[in-house]
């Protein structure tokens, strides 16, 4: 009997062990209600610090604001757009991306869509280039003057000429070395005017051509002690041995325009950038513009609607 009992205790402290253990043990269920749902893991985690936000990224160089200007190698040669483009660029936001070769060569760039702004210099074929319906908004802006230069000596004798026809004359005459652009930019297209004036057409070893801008022209007749076309503002920023033997001619003024280009895809932009160039601020740094180091101003300021 005695036995009994004990098999009887022994029994029910077991049981009593099984049934404490379950009931300490959650269920799954219970476990899995007990984890906070994925979407509201920052909630279970509230007491820890936040992280900091990233930063806006700020936005590239390449989406701000710019204009292509195809212009004359001379406005740059001589420095005019350094002084220019800084000042508009600072008051406007814009850049201005330069593309300098020769007129006929920045005029084509803007048949082709390929610029917002013309800067050049040979009214014959601005005009052209407007009525064709390729510009609009075009102005005249500055002018300055065309010399012809050429060695010290003056073997040609040009300085004794009363025109430019006459001093080509006395340089085709003696064959006396002559560096052309052949660039068919505005000063080439000058040069081929005053020696149609003169009714020739040259030809020889004594006619070179450097296919090449203003500065770079210049720089070879001096190597070569030749005469050239160049416009005056770049000359006077060189420093040559070449002297100026033609000066004055009426022939030889030299009056630069600035056109939009109709196909643009920036006109506002475009149209800031010439009313710059066209307007008080402009045309008075454009008029002070060499002053302080030639003594003179390297282009007189002109703007005017055409």
């Amino acid at each position: 009997m005695r036995l009994k009992r004990l098999y009887v205790s022994f029994f029910a402290a077991v049981l009593s062990l099984l049934l404490a253990a379950c009931s300490q043990e959650p269920s799954a269920a219970t476990q899995s209600s007990q984890q906070p749902p994925a979407g509201n893991q920052q909630q279970a985690t509230a007491a820890e610090p936040r992280q900091p936000a990233a930063p806006e990224s700020k936005p590239s160089e390449s989406s701000a604001k710019e204009i292509v200007l195809a212009t004359t190698t001379s406005t740059q040669d001589s420095g005019l757009l350094d002084v220019m483009l800084l000042a508009f660029e600072q008051k406007s936001g814009i850049k201005v991306k330069v593309v300098a070769v020769g007129t006929g060569q920045a005029i084509k760039l803007g048949e082709d869509g390929n610029a917002d702004v013309l800067l050049v210099h040979s009214r014959k074929a601005e005009d052209e280039f407007v009525s064709k319906g390729f510009g609009t908004d075009a102005y005249d802006v500055m002018y300055n003057q065309f010399y012809i230069v050429g060695p010290a000596d003056d073997p040609a004798g040009a300085k004794t000429a009363k025109t430019a026809a006459e001093a080509f004359a006395l340089i085709a005459e003696k064959k006396a070395p002559f560096i052309s652009r052949g660039d068919d930019s505005g000063t080439d297209k000058k040069e081929k005017s005053i020696w149609k004036e003169a009714k020739l057409t040259p030809e020889g070893d004594w006619y070179l051509s450097s296919g090449q801008g203003m500065g770079a022209t210049l720089q070879m007749a001096d190597e070569k002690n030749a005469y050239t076309l160049t416009d005056e503002a770049t000359y006077l920023s060189r420093k040559l041995n070449l002297q100026v033997v033609m000066q004055g001619d009426q022939s030889l003024l030299n009056p630069y325009g600035i056109i939009k280009v109709k196909s643009t895809s920036k006109p506002d932009e475009a149209m800031q950038f010439i009313q710059f160039f066209t307007g008080e601020e402009g045309q008075k740094i454009i008029g002070e513009f060499g002053k302080d180091k030639y003594g003179k101003g390297l282009f007189v300021p002109s703007a005017k609607k055409r």
